[in-house]
């Protein structure tokens, strides 16, 4: 009995291309250098952030335990793609195995979840310092912090791992180029045969959990916030208050606006162009802006950093 096409080109299906930004073939060696100086300002800026919250006494506090834990997490998120990336521009191999495709979705999804999570513990914690100081010690004492953490890390797991499985579960046929510099949803479902409806709304959904849900309740913590700042008899606690919230305020501006237009837009206005500079967006440009945010606009920060350098 002959095959269909679709079912000799899905058990033929082992790899993908990764095309990434081969149509800039004359700027592949430019590129490579400034994603690779971009990795490690990432990782010497988060790293930094999480040793002085280590090892400095004054940062002991709530703010600068889940500020530790976000900058961990940054560099686990940026490690999932951009090390790929390097590797394609400068060997101009693109391929990438089925599992390993798999395995790269299904982290960067996961980490991306978390983040948005724990950038909403944050906004919490902000809400307690400001609306409730008296009472701030107590209702985010470590135990507390540990279980909020705790808690970003592990819900999004058992979701992502489902989502990414049903994605590898539909048909694909035909071209096996991905568009984009990594494996993610939108143009992975491009290449799929057959009605990717209910992935669409999975997606969809996912999203809404994990990203509209956490940035409206971010929306709500601040609009507490401002309503209790612009009721401080003082200016100087006014101006202090503000400051403390700026840093945070920047990230989520930049990393919920990016994530929600590439995943919460309608299948049709999607395109490979903007999916790639959105993407490049959350998952290297907050990573790489982030330490500089939290530390330059930070008085106790940029205090451990001069006595953390010789």
């Amino acid at each position: 009995m002959e095959k269909n096409p679709a079912e000799t080109n899905l058990t033929s299906m082992t790899e993908f291309i990764l095309l990434g930004f081969s149509d800039y073939p004359n700027l592949q060696t430019f590129l490579f250098v400034v994603f690779f100086f971009v990795y490690v300002i990432i990782l010497m800026g988060n790293g930094i952030i999480v040793l002085i919250t280590r090892v400095d006494q004054a940062l002991q506090t709530p703010m600068y335990f889940f500020l530790s834990n976000f900058s961990f997490l940054e560099i686990c998120f940026v490690s999932v793609t951009l090390p790929r990336m390097l590797t394609n521009l400068w060997t101009q191999k693109r391929n990438i195995s089925l599992f390993a495709c798999a395995a790269q979705m299904n982290f960067v999804l996961m980490l991306g979840n978390i983040e948005c999570l724990l950038l909403t513990v944050m906004a919490y914690d902000r809400y307690v310092a400001i609306c409730n100081p008296l009472h701030y010690p107590l209702v985010l004492n470590h135990k507390v912090c540990v279980r909020l953490v705790a808690a970003c890390w592990i819900t999004g797991v058992p979701v992502e791992i489902g989502q990414t499985c049903q994605i590898f579960s539909l048909p694909f046929c035909g071209s096996n180029q991905i568009n984009h510099f990594f494996c993610d949803i939108p143009p992975l479902l491009k290449l799929a045969c057959g009605d990717t409806f209910l992935n669409e709304m999975l997606v969809f959904t996912v999203a809404v959990l994990f990203v509209t849900i956490p940035f409206l309740l971010i929306l709500g913590s601040y609009s507490k916030i401002i309503s209790t700042i612009l009721r401080l008899p003082s200016a100087t606690g006014r101006t202090k208050a503000f400051s403390t919230c700026s840093s945070h305020v920047t990230v989520v501006a930049m990393f919920f606006g990016s994530a929600i237009i590439t995943y919460l837009r309608p299948k049709s206005k999607h395109s490979s162009r903007t999916d790639k500079f959105l993407s490049l967006f959350y998952t290297i440009v907050t990573p790489m802006f982030n330490p500089m945010i939290y530390t330059l606009r930070n008085k106790d920060a940029m205090i451990a950093l001069r006595k953390l350098l010789p």
